[in-house]
């Protein structure tokens, strides 16, 4: 398979899950909200409605191989505020520690993911 069918396939996937995600926190808007109001973000319904456009938008756009750089960017600024605000492992004890711990760390290696895809167009130019 051509590498760059490979690299595609991989930005399509990625994208694919943050375009699923923003999607499901729409469906789920109210008991979203409801949780972001309860860790004690300001203005939960607009941060979820912001967030969760960021991830269909940008989503999309590094799935359909459109602004890579952009959405990939967009996705890894998203990624790592949410896992900030989040996924606080370290002010949690045992055994949702763990937990966290384990979604904080699958999130940095998304971000090294979104970190490939979104040199995918600068290495084919």
């Amino acid at each position: 398979m051509p590498v760059q069918t490979v690299q595609a396939l991989g930005a399509l996937l990625i994208g694919g899950v943050f375009v699923f995600a923003g999607t499901e926190h729409f469906l789920k808007f109210g008991a979203m909200r409801d949780y972001l109001a309860a860790q004690k973000f300001p203005a939960p319904a607009l941060m979820l409605a912001v967030g969760s456009a960021v991830e269909i938008i940008a989503g999309f756009l590094l799935a359909v191989g459109m602004a890579r750089p952009f959405a990939a960017g967009a996705l890894i600024i998203f990624t790592l505020a949410t896992n900030l605000m989040l996924l606080r492992f370290w002010a949690s004890e045992e055994p949702e520690r763990q937990v966290l711990r384990n979604a904080f760390l699958i999130n940095i290696a998304v971000i090294g993911g979104l970190l490939l895809a979104g040199t995918i167009s600068m290495q084919l130019n």
